[in-house]
């Protein structure tokens, strides 16, 4: 369960047919909630895979989440992060009225981001 103050966290994707594609999103939830001790931190799929960002959702205010915090898991702001994770939250948000639920930014231009491109390229080189 979050704590009072901290809001849950749902890292969520497009989803994939592929599996390992999928796992991702899971692996990077694990990571993020070592990092966060006693924070509810859930990955959860737009479509083609669950779990779902509803059913990611429903299980944070289950746990007692009153703030919940949505994360694309996109590189750059387009279609979904922009138009389709907003509104699949503002619907999931009528649901659960009294539970705040918020969407952050895509990754985009994060300086941590430029950080991994050059420990990748070093890897290659």
């Amino acid at each position: 369960m979050s704590g009072v103050d901290e809001p849950a966290l749902v890292l969520v994707d497009h989803g994939s047919r592929a599996e390992e594609a999928n796992q991702l999103i899971g692996a990077v939830a694990e990571a993020v909630r070592e990092r966060m001790p006693g924070r509810t931190v859930l990955g959860a799929h737009m479509e083609l895979a669950e779990p779902s960002l509803d059913a990611a959702i429903d299980d944070c205010v289950a746990s007692g989440a009153r703030r919940i915090v949505v994360h694309p898991y996109f590189l750059a702001p387009g279609r979904h992060s922009r138009d389709d994770i907003p509104r699949m939250v503002e619907e999931a948000a009528r649901r659960h009225p009294g539970v705040s639920i918020r969407v952050s930014p895509p990754l985009g231009l994060h300086p941590g981001l430029i950080d991994a491109v050059l420990d990748r390229v070093e890897e290659a080189s």
